[in-house]
């Protein structure tokens, strides 16, 4: 039986891994918060990944507060850098094999048409910089590892887009959304499976991995589906956000090509 540590077991993802858990009993899970294993402290990795005790590590632990980020960078780097790097360290030295979850916000967002696993980055923004040195750190220090570019995930867990949207609406509230942002809404159980199934397959090819619900929309049209999904377009009103701003920025096209 193959033994998996999930760090960010309390978020989005590491919630949704948690619940397919069962579905996989040829893995024996062990899952962690950030109370039970900091990464960024790298003493507490050691000790928790001694003695080759884990085939696999899916690292889900991240600074993923893209408007914090750019406010408070430092926290940024020192959980989606220098974290990661610890844990890279650590998982080479037990030869555990890295599944890291990253962004597609290490990409600009001018290209226009869905960014390939080789297309270069250029992240503009603090969340999408410290995210890309987490993954240079990996390909410098590791041989077995799986990079896993995602975007706009979302799930019954946790704060995200989709539970935002339907409590507005079912409150009532007028919705106002932007349409200046194009990716590709992933509900974080799928990108679970699609990570179990990699451990579980037979197919390991190393290295940087495209995966997304592929469907490419706006924030206004994602908003539009969330409506349409649960019969209640026709009883709010959604309009284009006129004029908006984040004090981040953000790419304006960030469709990832499917890459497994």
């Amino acid at each position: 039986m193959k033994s998996v540590l999930v760090t960010g077991a309390n978020g989005q993802l590491g919630q949704s891994i948690q619940k397919l858990a069962s579905d996989y009993p040829q893995l024996n899970f062990v899952f962690v918060s950030s109370i039970d294993l900091d990464i960024t402290d790298i003493d507490s990795i050691e000790k928790r990944l001694s003695n080759r005790a884990f085939k696999y590590c899916i690292n889900c632990a991240a600074y993923t507060d893209v408007e914090n980020s750019e406010k408070e960078p430092e926290k940024a780097f020192k959980v989606n850098s220098e974290g990661v790097n610890n844990l890279a360290l650590v998982c080479k030295e037990q030869e555990t094999v890295l599944i890291h979850i990253s962004t597609d916000y290490v990409f600009d967002g001018e290209k226009g048409t869905p960014y390939e696993v080789s297309d270069p980055t250029n992240p503009i923004n603090v969340y999408g910089a410290s995210k890309l040195m987490g993954e240079r750190h990996i390909e410098e220090i590791m041989d077995a590892y799986f990079i896993i570019r995602t975007s706009w995930l979302y799930s019954e867990f946790g704060k995200n887009f989709y539970k935002i949207i339907l409590q507005k609406a079912r409150e009532g509230a007028n919705l106002s959304v932007t349409d200046d942002q194009i990716g590709c809404p992933t509900h974080a159980g799928n990108l679970a499976k699609h990570v179990l199934d990699l451990i579980t397959g037979e197919n390991k090819s190393y290295g940087i991995h495209h995966f997304t619900d592929e469907e490419s929309l706006s924030w206004y049209g994602f908003a539009k589906k969330i409506l349409r999904e649960n019969n209640l377009s026709d009883k709010v009103k959604l309009e284009k956000a006129k004029n908006y701003r984040t004090f981040a920025k953000r790419p304006a096209y960030s469709v990832l090509a499917m890459h497994t």
